[in-house]
């Protein structure tokens, strides 16, 4: 990929060179190491270098603002829970007493994915402390593990469930069973996230035999035996394994990796096929962040195109304004057809979650800011407002079709496959907002944080109240004075342009939407920038519907209140979940307005609350609604996709 620079010299004392660049060209990255929460290490196998490398956690700390306060609600809800009913069918599974009361949902005695949110519940708690520091945590954190490893010393083969080896009989047998593998997976992602996250051995003890005793029930299998075992979704094992193997060094973990990459699935995408209708999204994903792995473990660069082609796919023909890709868990229709795949069940978190952390691999091998501002869109409106602040509860789906309203779960009696994996997104908000290469910083969030940059004796702080405002503030802390570029992305929605000052100096130039400003230059010691983003309204139509649109206000999707009519406490929550049943609305959804405008500009007819923050009411419409951000509405009714027609003058 070709593209232009224009550089801007400023012929100061400090030398400041300010570049603004679009997309990095992608090369071709090989084999990396694991660090912790999945992150790529700073230096190949043969000694080359990633576009850009993300932070652990533990170098990034959330400052006051949503996702802190988020982080904050995902803890309650994490140590509220009790590790003795977390561990019961563990403990019963391993022949071990327990009195403790079984959990509810799909953690029953009766579910075949029991265990799974336990994976989880691991993964959450290593990397909440991983970015917060947090000793309780990792304790709690630590418990289950220690506890963990007596049931699989109970057990003596390995092996460690909530459920009996006797549902991998019936995987390999082709008799019905829901999936034992992805179950498996999350167990050991979680054992590993403890052990690279928080620093737990015994965790990496649990996990080489849990492997050992897959390598074992995989080894008789030929072919044909394993292609049948991988059309039943297994989580990402093919991911988890080869994280394992950079761990351990173990050549054999990455050979059995390579046993669960489904050729299926990957040929198409290898050749540039979209061939996804049809699919189950969370079970594919998954997969191709696997492949991504494999790709930066190997560096064999089939794997890359699996997993690039793949997310550019699926974040700019099947994703929602929001960043969530799906409808009844499926992708139902071609690439780019979207307009009637509206219904209460788009948009499955898992979705997002697995969407977030492929797209972290394709912005370390490209540097790419499309990817970050994805980012932004999914964190903001498909993570962000997924969880309710009263008790932590969180969504299975994020429902786009008009009317409906934000299902949350009942504590104790859902755990399905999103509260899991909306434990980890709430723990796992400061690895998206910097990384960084040989010569500099990416600021890829505007999310009020902190970032220790050891290695450059730098430590960055950021306070920022975006999008409610305009205004993004550094300061830098260094030790002694450092040359390095900071590129802070200007996102694709500032189509008004934008400044930086620098210790209160205006700038002159600004960088194009969807590129970096970068300021290159010697820093010091109490140096400032501020950044300012003026914030718009602006739409987005349906691909294959222009008079389909959703309403944005910078990164913000804006939803339409439409009331609480029916919504008495016993429709608002989900009713205890069933096996193998997903929620299910007790209600009816109500219709929304049509808009006639007569203009394109969405701020000639919707206008802002004055003194109410990020708050807007439409006018001249036959019936006006008032606009918050998703993100922010919870217990009502409400639209995020309008019929827009356009009135005659």
């Amino acid at each position: 990929m070709v593209y232009a620079v224009l550089m801007i010299r400023y012929h100061t004392r400090r030398e400041l060179f300010v570049t603004v660049a679009g997309a990095a060209a992608a090369a071709s990255l090989p084999a990396w190491t694991y660090s912790s929460a999945g992150a790529l290490a700073e230096v190949a196998a043969d000694g080359s270098r990633a576009m850009a490398r993300p932070f652990p956690l533990s170098r990034v700390r959330l400052r006051p603002g949503p996702f802190c306060e988020a982080a904050a609600v995902n803890r309650r809800f994490l140590m509220g829970l009790d590790p003795d009913r977390l561990l019961h069918m563990f403990r019963v599974t391993a022949g071990m007493p327990s009195s403790a009361a079984p959990l509810g949902g799909w953690e029953s005695p009766v579910n075949e994915l029991r265990g799974h949110f336990t994976g989880h519940y691991l993964s959450a708690c290593a990397l909440l402390f991983a970015g917060s520091g947090d000793a309780a945590v990792k304790a709690r954190g630590d418990l289950m593990v220690a506890e963990l490893a007596k049931c699989q010393q109970a057990l003596g083969s390995g092996y460690l469930s909530a459920f009996p080896e006797e549902l991998f009989d019936r995987l390999r047998d082709g008799k019905q069973v829901w999936a034992p593998f992805y179950t498996l997976h999350k167990l050991m992602a979680g054992l590993l996230d403890m052990a690279t996250c928080a620093g737990n051995r015994q965790a990496l003890e649990v996990v080489v035999g849990m492997a050992a005793w897959t390598g074992r029930w995989v080894r008789p299998l030929g072919d044909a035996a394993m292609g049948r075992v991988l059309e039943r979704e297994y989580g990402g094992m093919n991911e988890v394994l080869y994280n394992l193997s950079a761990v351990t060094g173990d050549p054999g973990h990455r050979e059995l990796a390579q046993r669960f990459d489904h050729e299926r699935i990957f040929a198409p995408l290898a050749a540039g096929r979209d061939e996804l209708q049809g699919l189950h999204a969370n079970t594919t994903i998954p997969k191709v962040i696997g492949a991504a792995r494999r790709y930066e473990l190997t560096g064999e660069p089939r794997y890359r195109q699996i997993a690039e082609y793949f997310w550019r796919q699926v974040t700019s023909r099947r994703a929602y304004c929001t960043g969530g890709s799906s409808n009844g868990e499926v992708w139902g229709a071609a690439p780019g057809v979207l307009s009637a795949e509206l219904s209460g069940y788009t948009q499955e978190c898992c979705v997002t979650y697995n969407l977030l952390k492929l797209s972290r691999h394709v912005f370390g091998w490209t540097a790419d800011p499309a990817c970050a501002d994805y980012m932004e869109r999914a964190l903001w409106n498909g993570v962000l407002g997924t969880q309710h602040p009263a008790d932590g509860s969180k969504l299975y789906y994020v429902p786009l079709a008009s009317g409906y309203w934000k299902l949350f779960g009942t504590p104790l009696a859902d755990f399905w496959c999103c509260t899991g994996s909306g434990c980890e997104s709430f723990a796992r908000a400061g690895e998206s907002i910097y990384f960084h290469d040989d010569g500099g910083l990416f600021v890829n969030q505007y999310i009020a944080s902190e970032l220790d940059w050891t290695e450059e004796g730098i430590r960055l702080t950021q306070d920022t109240r975006l999008p409610a405002e305009e205004t993004v503030r550094f300061a830098v802390h260094a030790v002694r004075p450092v040359r390095a570029a900071i590129r802070l992305r200007v996102p694709a929605w500032a189509m008004r342009g934008g400044s930086v000052k620098l210790n209160d100096r205006p700038l002159e130039g600004f960088a194009s939407p969807g590129s970096y400003f970068v300021l290159d230059r010697t820093w010091r010691d109490g140096d400032r920038v501020e950044l300012s983003l003026p914030l718009g309204l602006h739409v987005q139509p349906m691909p294959d519907d222009e008079s389909l649109q959703a309403i944005l206000y910078g990164p913000l999707v804006l939803a339409g209140r439409l009331g609480t009519e029916g919504l008495v406490p016993a429709v608002l929550r989900a009713g205890p979940t069933a096996p193998r049943t997903v929620p299910e609305y007790q209600a009816e959804p109500v219709a929304a307005p049509a808009f006639r405008v007569r203009a394109d500009d969405p701020a000639a007819w919707i206008r802002p609350v004055p003194g109410r923050p990020l708050e807007f009411r439409t006018v001249g419409q036959s019936r006006d609604v008032t606009l918050v951000p998703l993100s922010s509405l919870y217990d009502e009714r409400y639209a995020v996709y309008w019929r827009v027609t356009r009135a005659s003058a």
